[in-house]
């Protein structure tokens, strides 16, 4: 299907509410439009692509000279922009005679917009339009047919080439209306096809907006959290999701992200943290055992550590990561493989868990005075104060790299069985 034409930009119902006048261009009317958006920088031409309709107030117009303003079209002409328009009668009383002979001479359309539309609307509705014809237009052959929704998610996640009005138009067109101050939070889940646990799970946040599709390893969604809501709000859909799935499902959340700032690199990177999240929560040996009641539902923080002693996989750091290992437990790894125990585990749980006795215990259904008694003999054995704030990250640090390189792999969680891995790459939609 052809690409929209400026003739049917002119047809839009917030175009034709600003009571647009063609005085130049008349023979360029079926020109492709690629995009539609406002500017009242006059010196901008370089920044523009090709193939754009121009919206501008004109006001940088009104006291520009006769040579500046011929320049300015000549400029945008030259650019190949689909077309110029200027809102006349309040910034620019009228369209100045040189702008007119110049947009006729370059054969540029130039529209006179003769009433006060707010831009937005006008890009809004122009964009929504043209992002349509395009993805109904494209032949690529998705497994996901014409879902637009899974056709944005999976651009995000892939970080196809995108621009932030072609992502807040896709998601515009799909329902999904981040309000200010809105903080998005991308969820990817292992062991279902259907989008029902999201739809549940969205229900339970109330007021929250979600963008979700299934795909062929997992499903995947980008919530979004009204601005005003209180509370942490990673916690809050780890919480949904913990009473919405069902046993055996295995749930990865995303870091939080403004939706406003930063672009459409954030909702790309709660994503990608999400995707990369669950991946290890099916790989990697679990911290602390998992209920076998319930769903496993874990975040990119808590396995913030695993992802980064993991880049560019566990194969490719397991001789780095065994020689720190070595170094800092040795005496601990001695006394293991001697004496049947679990002190780096205990260890590893003690210090995730702020040394809490009461939670290390708990965690570990052993008695507090078993506790103790392991911690002293840990202490003993490394001869260092396991208390010691500066010896934390490096004790962390080491027992977390002994269970990636040391104890079996597998699903996270004792009791789950291993899996098989997402599809980590969607195929281009574009």
């Amino acid at each position: 299907m052809p690409a929209l034409t400026l003739r049917e930009i002119l047809a839009l119902d917030p175009v034709r509410a600003a009571e647009p006048e063609l005085l130049a261009g008349h023979t360029a009317l079926d020109r492709p439009v690629r995009w539609v958006h406002s500017s009242e920088v006059y010196e901008g031409a370089n920044f523009l692509d090709g193939g754009e309709l121009l919206l501008t107030n004109g006001f940088g117009l009104m006291d520009a000279g006769e040579e500046v303003r011929r320049r300015y079209v000549r400029e945008l002409a030259s650019r190949g922009v689909a077309g110029l328009a200027v809102e006349v009668g309040r910034s620019l009383p009228a369209m100045p005679a040189e702008v007119v002979d110049e947009a006729r001479r370059r054969e540029l359309p130039l529209l006179a917009l003769h009433r006060v539309v707010p831009f937005v609307r006008i890009t809004e509705a122009a964009n929504r339009a043209i992002v349509a014809r395009g993805l109904s237009g494209r032949s690529v052959v998705r497994p996901w047919g014409d879902d637009h929704t899974a056709a944005l998610l999976a651009d995000l996640a892939d970080r196809a080439a995108l621009n932030q009005p072609e992502v807040e138009a896709r998601a515009a067109l799909a329902g999904f209306h981040p309000g200010p101050g809105a903080r998005l939070v991308g969820v990817s889940l292992h062991g279902t096809r259907e989008v029902g646990t999201v739809d549940r799970a969205v229900r339970l946040l109330g007021g929250a907006g979600v963008l979700r599709a299934a795909f062929p390893g997992d499903v995947l969604a980008l919530l979004s959290l009204p601005g005003a809501r209180p509370g942490d709000p990673v916690k809050a859909v780890q919480e949904v999701f913990r009473k919405a799935a069902d046993p055996g499902l295995t749930v990865a959340v995303g870091h939080a992200v403004s939706a406003s700032q930063g672009g459409w690199l954030r909702w790309s990177d709660t994503l990608r943290a999400a995707r990369t999240t669950l991946e290890l929560a099916l790989t990697v040996p679990a911290a602390e055992p998992a209920s076998p009641d319930g769903p496993l539902v874990t975040s990119s923080r808590a396995l913030a550590l695993e992802r980064e002693l993991t880049r560019g996989g566990v194969d490719a750091n397991r001789e780095r990561l065994a020689a720190l290992v070595q170094h800092t437990l040795g005496p601990l790894l001695a006394w293991e493989a001697a004496h049947p125990s679990d002190l780096v585990r205990t260890l590893e749980t003690h210090l995730r868990n702020g040394c809490s006795p009461t939670r290390t215990a708990a965690l570990l259904h052993i008695g507090r005075q078993s506790l103790y008694q392991r911690l002293d003999r840990i202490g003993s054995l490394l001869d260092l104060d396991i208390n010691d704030p500066e010896l934390l990250g490096e004790l962390l640090t080491a027992t977390c790299a002994h269970r990636l390189v040391e104890r079996p792999s597998g699903a996270r969680g004792t009791a789950r069985p291993a899996t098989t891995l997402p599809q980590t790459n969607y195929p281009r939609t574009a």
